[in-house]
C-alpha cells in the first residue's frame, strides 16, 4: 500500500491536521498570556472604554471576559489533542495500516475531546453574551447558537471508533487463521 503515501487527499489531510494542531497551540499560548493581562489591566481597560464610548457608568466585565478566555484556553487545548490524534491516524493510513486498535482508541478519544468542546461552548456562550451585553448600547450584539454539526461529528467519531475496533479485531482473527 505504498501508493497511499502519494495520495493528495491524504497529504492535504496531514497538512491541515498539522496546521490545526499548531494553530491551536499558538492560540492557546496567546490566550494564556491575555488572561493575566486582562485581569491586571482591567481598570485601565475600563477607564479607556469609558472615555472612548462617552459613558461614565460603563463597567468592563474583566473577570467575566477572563473567565471566557479561560474556557477558550481549555477548548484550544482539547483541539490541540484532537488534531494530534488525527495526525497520528493519518500517519497510519499513509503507512497502509489504518485498522489498528490504537486508531480505534484515538477515534474514541477524539469523540470525547469533541464532546468536551461542545459542553464547554455552553458556558462560553453564556459568558460571551454577558460580556456582549456590556456593549449593546454601543451597537454590540451577542447571541448563542447551538450548532448540530458538532454533535453529529461526535456521533460519527464514536461510530468510526467501533468500526476501526471491529476492523482491527477482524484483521487479527484473519492473521490468526493464516
Amino acid at each position: 500500500m505504498q501508493g497511499t503515501l502519494n495520495d493528495p487527499l491524504l497529504l492535504a489531510g496531514k497538512v491541515l491536521a498539522q496546521i490545526g494542531k499548531w494553530l491551536a497551540a499558538i492560540a492557546a499560548a496567546g490566550v494564556t498570556l491575555a488572561i493575566p493581562i486582562l485581569i491586571v489591566k482591567g481598570d485601565d481597560i475600563d477607564a479607556k472604554l469609558r472615555t472612548e464610548m462617552g459613558d461614565a457608568t460603563m463597567l468592563f466585565p474583566a473577570w467575566e471576559a477572563a473567565g471566557a478566555l479561560a474556557l477558550v484556553l481549555v477548548i484550544l487545548v482539547l483541539m490541540f489533542f484532537f488534531f494530534d490524534r488525527l495526525v497520528r491516524i493519518v500517519r497510519t493510513v499513509g503507512e497502509g495500516d489504518p485498522f489498528q486498535p490504537a486508531n480505534a482508541q484515538r477515534l474514541s478519544q477524539m469523540g470525547w475531546l469533541m464532546l468536551g468542546v461542545q459542553v464547554l461552548t455552553v458556558p462560553l456562550g453564556a459568558l460571551g453574551m454577558f460580556v456582549a451585553r456590556t456593549f449593546e448600547e454601543q451597537g454590540g450584539t451577542g447571541d448563542m447558537v447551538i450548532d448540530p454539526s458538532g454533535i453529529i461529528m461526535i456521533v460519527v467519531l464514536f461510530i468510526l471508533a467501533r468500526v476501526f475496533r471491529h476492523g482491527a479485531a477482524m484483521r487479527e482473527d484473519l492473521e490468526g487463521t493464516v
